[in-house]
Parts: structure tokens; sequence; C-alpha cells
């Protein structure tokens, strides 16, 4: 016989089926009337024929037809929602869906597992687990290893020994001593007690992120966890059975405490949980689960990973801006970045030969301007090695202290299987994660500050040549007027969020954590940073591809013309005015889903095969005599010529 999990005002009702003829419509009036039944003002109607109602799946929100058959309908044991007419409910309530959670429409339950040991987990595989890529299981040697770590947990509940927060109190009851009759009823108030975030719940994405870098700390086994909680955690993963957790409310020291803890609170069955094929649902479903810094470290992933998508696309964003703005490539020539040899600034001046080598990819536009008067380029163009570099540099090495968080240990106490003890310490500090992600924000935005400048010079005819705003009929059009206006707007928004969170420390629990790294702000604003980074280079990408119209029908070199091609594939020219906003979210979701990138890339490692090594050998009385005739010319460059 089938049955259907109905949700009517807050409550999950199961309703089986006898009948296949039986209607939607009939589903719907007999969820209510059990809904009537289970209140003792019967909800507040007389009867169930007086409600009024409409009936949708919860899986994607398909509204479904009250005459349609269940069978035709439904699949057996679907859930779907019984909506009140006249109901209200406050936005600021649980929503009944996440942001982001219409991606799970889409939803199609992995085949391939990632295997987590605690050790091995990159940035890139928590990334794809957070897209639902992959389900998850432990190896053998982690289960071992959760297994010791638990035997000592067992020894000492037996033994009666005081070890912090399995014995104790928490915090600034640490020296209160728990009888182990109230052992259970300290883990869960610890959970309820704990979970007392506040805000929008994390996207369903990063809720599976959190979760998954959860896994993979608890199979290290040093957390004393039991395997069989530990394998339930994991169910709920490949289940995508997600709790509801706020994004606020940790300042990053031991651990992040509120979101753990409302992760915690839906598998033990007193949260609120989300799957694809339920919606929210009431979870079904202690110190072990809330202690470390998975939710910084989590959203710090998704931030480096961000960030480097953003970063090697920028570098061929401008050099679209550079073709459109008749600029030279001799700024980029091999010897002048060997002599000061940043491995960011070698490599970004690399990508910019390999996309503007006229010798190797002829370009009309460089052509037309080869032995013009022009001196050097403004810094914007002409010093995007060094400025695009550092911020390569800048995501290398916070991605380096990321993949080693998330293969670390961040407990308290810490359970040694091998010395058959616990020690207390500090791994849950947060401040590794808060001062790295603060540095990369303050990096990433460098991106965003140059672009500014640059989507400035193609708008402004007195530096570009070109119409001005990059429309024609000015006046009766603004073209590219006010979208200026906008990466202006989100630069300088990116001014105040580079303030570092982690120089904040404000004493808590009553003095026992009396430091603390305030390292959830930082995640948090590290990525709405790297968001508008990737916003300002989608007008800049908008503006150059505008741009290119007005030099035609000189065309530039073929990986930019792919670029090109690229762009006008979701935005059409500007010829006159139109409402800008969808366009420049095109471009946003091109730089986002890297198509920017994946067009360019083949050209660029197919120039690199080519070309490296290329350096050339400077001799020191060479550079030393070059040096003294650049000082002597007072600033002048040499003319405007695209030969490397």
């Amino acid at each position: 016989m089938p049955r259907y999990t109905v949700h009517v005002r807050g409550e999950w009702l199961a309703v089986p089926c006898q009948n296949h003829a039986n209607t939607i419509g009939w589903l719907g009036k007999e969820a209510v009337r059990r809904y009537m039944k289970n209140k003792p003002d019967n909800g507040g109607f007389t009867s169930v024929e007086e409600v009024k109602f409409y009936v949708r799946r919860c899986k994607g929100l398909g509204l479904l037809d009250l005459d349609d058959t269940v069978e035709d309908a439904l699949e057996d044991n679907e859930f779907v929602e019984v909506v009140i007419e006249g109901d209200i409910m406050s936005p600021d309530f649980i929503p009944s869906q996440p942001e982001g959670v219409h991606l799970y429409s889409k939803y199609r339950e992995p085949e391939q597992y990632i295997s987590l040991d605690g050790n091995s987990l990159t940035t890139e595989d928590l990334v794809s687990l957070g897209k639902g890529l992959y389900k998850i299981k432990l190896t053998p040697e982690a289960e071992a290893k959760v297994k010791r770590s638990r035997d000592v947990i067992e020894r000492i509940v037996k033994e009666q020994t005081v070890v912090y927060g399995i014995t104790t109190g928490f915090g600034k009851f640490a020296r209160t001593v728990i009888p182990n009759s109230k052992l259970w009823e300290l883990q869960v108030n610890l959970v309820r007690s704990h979970s007392a975030g506040v805000g929008k719940p994390l996207s369903p994405e990063r809720s599976r992120m959190l979760l998954a870098l959860r896994i993979n700390v608890l199979a290290k086994g040093y957390s004393g966890i039991s395997l069989e909680t530990l394998q339930q955690v994991i169910e709920a993963f490949n289940a995508s059975c997600l709790p509801y957790i706020p994004e606020k409310g940790t300042v990053g020291a031991s651990g992040d405490l509120a979101p753990l803890s409302h992760l915690t609170l839906g598998l033990i069955g007193e949260g609120k949980m989300w799957s694809p094929k339920s919606g929210w649902a009431d979870a079904k479903y202690g110190l072990a689960l809330i202690n470390g810094t998975q939710m910084i470290t989590s959203l710090g992933c998704e931030a480096v990973e961000r960030a480097s998508a953003i970063a090697r696309q920028a570098d061929i964003v401008a050099a679209l801006t550079l073709e459109v703005l008749k600029g030279t490539t001799r700024a980029f020539d091999t010897d002048i970045h060997a002599v000061r040899p940043h491995r960011g600034q070698i490599e970004v001046a690399f990508r910019f030969r390999s996309l503007l080598d006229s010798d190797h990819h002829p370009s009309e536009i460089a052509e037309s301007h080869r032995f013009c008067d022009r001196v050097q380029d403004a810094y914007t163009m002409r010093c995007c090695p060094q400025v695009h570099g550092v911020v390569n540099d800048t995501i290398a090495f916070v991605k380096d202290i990321m993949m080693t968080e998330i293969n670390s240990a961040t407990d308290n106490p810490m359970v040694f299987a091998q010395r058959a003890e616990t020690i207390s310490g500090g791994n849950f500090h947060g401040e590794y994660p808060a001062k790295a992600l603060d540095y990369l924000a303050i990096g990433v935005h460098e991106l965003a500050a140059i672009s500014e400048r640059r989507i400035e010079r193609l708008c402004n005819p007195s530096l570009s040549e070109l119409p001005a705003f990059l429309v024609t009929e000015g006046g009766l059009n603004s073209g590219f007027m006010v979208a200026h206006c906008t990466a202006a707007a989100l630069v300088s928004e990116n001014k105040a969020l580079c303030h570092p969170s982690s120089v904040d420390s404000l004493s808590t629990s009553a003095a026992t954590e009396d430091h603390v790294s305030m390292g959830g702000w930082a995640a948090r604003k590290a990525l709405r940073v790297i968001e508008h980074v990737e916003q300002v280079l989608a007008i800049e990408l908008l503006a150059a591809c505008q741009g290119i119209e007005f030099l035609r029908p000189l065309r530039t070199t073929t990986p930019l013309e792919k670029v090109y091609d690229l762009v006008r594939s979701v935005v059409r020219p500007w010829m006159k005015d139109r409402f800008m906003a969808p366009d420049i979210e095109a471009a946003h979701r091109l730089l986002v889903e890297q198509k920017v990138w994946e067009v360019a890339e083949p050209y660029i490692e197919k120039y690199r095969r080519e070309h490296i090594p290329e350096s050339r050998p400077v001799s020191p009385t060479a550079f030393t005599l070059g040096l003294l005739a650049v000082n002597a010319c007072a600033g002048h460059d040499e003319s405007c010529q695209n030969e490397l």
C-alpha cells in the first residue's frame, strides 16, 4: 500500500493510500483531517470542508492538480506539502528552502565515492563534495583508528576518570564532574545550548562541505567518536540530509561551536534537516561532533577555489582590455620578469604573452598600431604581472594553509589511542584559517581595484580613443556609464570588507575563552569580496568586448577572439541602451563556471609547450647599463612595438 509524507503547517504526517484512484485533492483533505485531529483546537478549523488549500511537491516545489490521481502524479512515499490559503509566515522564520536550494531540483544521487582517511582531502575534493558529485566512505585504516580512540573513551567512562568534556562540564564548568548516569544528558544539553546561531542558513552546497569536512576530521581518529555514530553521519551525508545551520554565531575559538552544534542538532533528531526529496523536515536521526574549525575552513576552501578561478581569468580579461586600448606587450618580456622572479609575476606575464604574442597569434589590432609614437602604458595594464602576480602568490599561500587545516585534528580533548590517554590543547583555535582568509580577501580585492581602473579607461574617450561609455549616440544612450559606477561601488565596499576580522578578539565563556579568532566572519566576508571581484571583472569583460565592436573589422588574437565569441554567445553587442543587469549576470556566470578559462586554457598550454624554457640569460653588465639608460630617460619608454 503506497504512503505519502505530507507537510501541513510545520507538521509531517504519514498518509497511507489504499485506493490508487484517490486524487491529490483527497490526499490534501486527508492530511488536513489528520492535522486537525492532532490539535486541541482542531487547528482553528471547524471542518475539513471549509479549508482551502493547494498541494505542491517538496522537491522542486511543483504545484499539483487537485483532480489528478495520486497514482498518476506521485511516486510511492513522495514528500508533498499542503499550503493553506491565507497562511502567511514570516520570511525570517525557518524558510521552506535555504538559499540555493533550487539547484537541488536537478539533484542526482552520485554513484562515485571519495574515500576519506583524514589526511589526503584536497580543497578541490571538498568543493566537489559540496556540489554533490560524490558520496563518502571511510578507508579501512580510518575505521581502525576511530575504533581505537573510541576504546580509550569507553575505558575513561568505565573507570570514571575525570577528563574535560567527557566526564566534566565545559568551558567555565570544566571542574564540574558529571556522574556516569548523566553523561548522555550532558552531551545532549551541550548540543542544545550551543545551537544558538542566527541568520540565514548555509546553502546546501556549503552545508555539504561543512559536513564532509567534519567527517574527514573525525576520520583521523583523535575525537573519540564511535564508528557507529560516524557511519550514521556518513549515511546522512550520502543521502544529502543536511542540517539547518545558521551562518552567524561563531567567534572562531573552541572551534565553530554554534554552527557545528546546529549541524549535530539535526543528527540527534532535534533540529531541522533538508534533503532533495523532502525539503525541510523535522530531523529523524555530543563534544566529538561540535569541536573544530570546520565552518571557517569549509567556507575558506570554497573561497580559495573561487579565488583561484577568478585570478586565472582576470589575466584573460585584462589582456583583452589591453588589446582594445592598443597597449604594448613589451612590458611582459621574459627577461623583465626573470630579474624579479616572483612565481606569480612570472606566470601572469607568461599568460599575457601566450594570449597576445602577435608572432604566434597574429593580431590585426596590434598590427594597426605597431609603429605608433605612444610611450609606456598606464600602470593598470603595464603592471598586471606585478599586481595580479602577488594575488596568485597570496592564493597559493592561503591554499597551503587550508590544505593543512582540512587534514588536521582540531578537537579538544584529543584522544591519543597509542598512548591510551586524552590531552586538552588548543587545536580548535581558528587563528590560522582566520588570518589566512583575511589575507586572501586583501589580496584578491586588488583584482577588482585594478579592473575598475581599466573599466574607467575603456569608458573614458580621452583615454581610450573610443566613443564615450562605449556606445553610439551618446547622450541619447548612456552605455556603460552606470555599469562603471557599479564596479566602483563594489570596489569601495570591498575596501571596508578587507578590514581584517582577525585583529579583533572578545573574551567569551566567562573569560575561559579569552582570545578568539573571529574566523567565521573572515571566511564569510572573504567569499563576499571574491563575489564582488567576479562581478567587477564581469563588467570589464563586457566593456572590453564592447570595445572590440568599435575596432571592427580588425581582429584580435585567436584565443581572445574565442573569448569574444564566448561572451557574444550569451550577451549581444550594445547597440543602444537596454536592461543591463542580466548582461552582467550572464558574464558573471561565465566567470563563476570558468568558461572563459576553458576557452583560453588550450592556447595558453600550447604556448607553454612551445616556449618553455624561453628566458634568455641577462649579463650583469648589460643589465646595469640598461638600468642606467632607463633612469636617464626620466620615465620615458620605448615606442609601442608589439613584438616580443
